[in-house]
């Protein structure tokens, strides 16, 4: 159990996220208890609501986090658009899977807890932001396309967010993708490839 020194440096609020992701990669978003988070983060029951109004509070937080460092990793994958518009779209593809399988208990929060994104505003906000960098790497893609043949590029932003998670739950904790001859990677690119090129918005 870690120790209580983390509430003693007033880091227990980061503590008690800390500790709840770890407990949703363990158990997944639906079993975790805040008693449970604040054991493992080494401090009493009742001092979780020093910072938290309950469990749906930290979960929200967990998520806000999660999409906060998502949002940096993609926007440090597309970089800009360069060196080519189409290579740092598929990057963020590659961020979107390393995501999910470097920070699981985090990814959880975010999109399988069933937490209402829209009803709280810090956590839209993170969503939003990691949503926009896809919509611009859309937006780059169809940028040499006369303006009335652009697909919408919040359209194209969520197919593509639809396809990476769909890989994601494919492969993801013994299911059934995992053994498939194709790795994930390759699925995402040559599916976001195929859907991209059917738009007009690639055509090497």
């Amino acid at each position: 159990m870690p120790e209580r020194k983390s509430y003693h440096h007033g880091n227990l609020r980061q503590a008690l996220v800390e500790a709840t992701a770890a407990l949703i990669e363990e158990q997944g978003p639906q079993a975790f208890t805040l008693t449970e988070a604040a054991r493992r983060a080494g401090v009493s029951a009742a001092a979780p609501y020093r910072h938290f109004k309950g469990r749906d509070d930290l979960l929200e937080e967990v998520a806000r986090q999660g999409f906060v460092e998502f949002a940096v990793r993609l926007e440090t994958a597309f970089d800009g658009g360069r060196p080519r518009p189409l290579s740092a779209f598929l990057r963020m593809g590659q961020a979107y899977l390393d995501f999910a399988s470097d920070r699981p208990g985090y990814y959880m929060a975010m999109f399988e807890s069933g937490i209402s994104v829209a009803g709280n505003a810090q956590l839209a906000t993170a969503s939003g932001r990691a949503q926009g960098v896809l919509i611009a790497g859309a937006e780059a893609l169809a940028a040499r396309l006369p303006p009335e043949s652009r697909p919408p590029s919040r359209m194209v932003a969520n197919h593509i967010w639809a396809l990476s998670h769909g890989v994601v739950e494919l492969f993801s904790r013994g299911k059934p993708g995992c053994r498939s001859p194709v790795g994930p990677s390759e699925m995402l690119e040559s599916g976001a490839i195929i859907y991209l090129r059917g738009l007009g918005l690639i055509t090497d």
